[in-house]
């Protein structure tokens, strides 16, 4: 690497700022990725003036630049090559207001997810947005792929959450659109340029999250059904009787359930495992009495009308922490060996055939595969993983054909909550016109004319 940029560097961030040889290639590129990072450096700003100082000389250099936050993302946003120099968020980490009567919390991108909920909960309020690498992903990853979660479905996705965001551009100008108020119609809503644009417009370095009330009360149960027409209107009961508030309505296909719940998964089956789905449901309300009253009400009517043929309600937080250690016990999956996960939205209707459709193709290629299937149905998403016997590339393309290309006719997304990164961006036009690509390109063009930004992401 060039001494003075390195000398450059070091006058904006300070000797620990910027890493070098060793101190790079031993980080891992990824929670679920071996290979260690390539990178010619990785520098590691404090503050929205460090970034800024940061991107102008890269920009000046035309120095390919890729933000790194908790590296739990799934769709390999954040690979890099080895002429490419790694902006991490990992120092920007203050919290530097919470407003209970707002209901605001302001932060640096680099605050994990986690540390935003319990920074919440000290002040007796709520952040919503949860999944399950909480406890490593970054609220600034978190905007940047404009994740979902658990709670979608009451909450929305993490572009409902942010009410404001300080960005830099490539060129090193600061946006500073830190609004804190719900209601702010004054042209263009620029923060939406850079959620879910995964740091290819520019680089989130500061958030005004939207806070809610804490929940007084949780019910949470897990269901069993014997057909998805019946799913479905387990959906509509229980959303309906809880006036649009259910929380989450998980879904698991038999294959998934019975993997996370025999040897050696965590758990044991609360519900015997020959049902094709397992719906994992959850509300919070406002009073425990009445809303456990109420809840289990519900469900006793849907027992009768014979949407559900088995349930097991949570008596307590140990109980409830069990039903969903078996929502996310995903990691059970690399037991089929080399797996491919897939991220996937859809029309509720359409998912019954689709599925169908999918272990078709599979079925076409090879003679034993795995498929299961679980997700946030209510929120139209599925997770999708299938494992062949093989890893290799070839394997790999037949797989994602399997899984994409019946999206086309519904108008399905190839990504729900994940993004594209390297991973999906030759199927982007499964779910993008080609005029959107265009105007999507013209924009990127204008913010990022020397496509420093994250480059070759998202699209070439």
């Amino acid at each position: 690497m060039d001494v003075s940029f390195v000398s450059a560097v070091k006058k904006i961030t300070g000797d620990s700022g910027l890493l070098l040889g060793k101190d790079v290639s031993e980080r891992k590129a990824g929670i679920w990725i071996e290979e260690p990072i390539a990178a010619q450096a990785i520098i590691r700003p404090k503050d929205t003036k460090e970034v800024s100082e940061i991107l102008t000389l890269c920009n000046k250099n035309k120095l390919p630049v890729v933000p790194h936050g908790g590296l739990t993302g799934l769709s390999q946003a954040a690979i890099t090559k080895s002429n490419e120099i790694v902006i991490s968020t990992e120092r920007m980490t203050k919290i530097e207001n919470i407003d209970s009567i707002g209901r605001t919390l302001t932060a640096q991108s680099g605050v994990k997810l986690q540390t935003i909920q319990e920074a919440a909960e000290s002040e007796n309020m709520y952040f919503p947005l949860d999944l399950g690498a909480r406890g490593s992903c970054t609220i600034g990853g978190n905007a940047s792929t404009n994740a979902g979660g658990n709670k979608v479905i009451r909450y929305g996705m993490t572009r409902d959450l942010v009410l404001g965001l300080e960005a830099v551009l490539a060129d090193g100008t600061i946006i500073s659109s830190m609004n804190s108020m719900i209601k702010n119609n004054t042209g263009y809503d620029l923060k939406q340029l850079f959620i879910g644009s995964e740091g290819t417009l520019g680089i989130i370095t500061r958030v005004v999250l939207r806070l809610q009330e804490k929940p007084l009360s949780q019910c949470t149960a897990l269901l069993a059904a014997d057909s998805f027409d019946k799913v479905k209107k387990i959906l509509k009961h229980l959303d309906s009787g809880l006036a649009g508030n259910l929380t989450a309505f998980e879904v698991m296909w038999n294959e998934f359930y019975t993997l996370v719940t025999t040897p050696p998964a965590l758990s044991n089956p609360p519900i015997q495992q020959n049902y094709p789905y397992y719906i994992l449901v959850e509300y919070s309300g406002f009073n425990q009495a009445v809303d456990t009253q109420h809840f289990n009400g519900l469900l006793d009517a849907a027992l009768k009308k014979n949407m559900i043929v088995e349930a097991v309600i949570a008596q307590n937080e140990k109980d409830r922490s069990g039903l969903w250690g078996i929502r996310d016990d995903v990691e059970q999956q690399f037991q089929y060996g080399p797996i491919k996960i897939f991220d996937i939205s859809l029309p509720i209707n359409s998912m019954e055939a689709y599925i169908e459709e999918v272990r078709a193709n599979l079925k076409k290629h090879w003679k034993n595969f795995h498929c299961t299937v679980f997700g946030h149905v209510a929120d139209c998403n599925l997770h999708i993983i299938t494992a062949v016997g093989s890893g290799e590339k070839k394997a790999i393309k037949l797989m994602e054909e399997c899984v994409y290309e019946p999206l086309r006719a519904i108008k399905g997304s190839v990504s729900a909550e994940h993004g594209i990164g390297l991973e999906k961006k030759s199927y982007l036009n499964i779910s993008k016109t080609e005029e959107e690509i265009k105007l999507m390109k013209k924009l990127k063009k204008s913010l990022d004319p020397n496509n420093i930004l994250n480059p070759g992401k998202v699209f070439d």
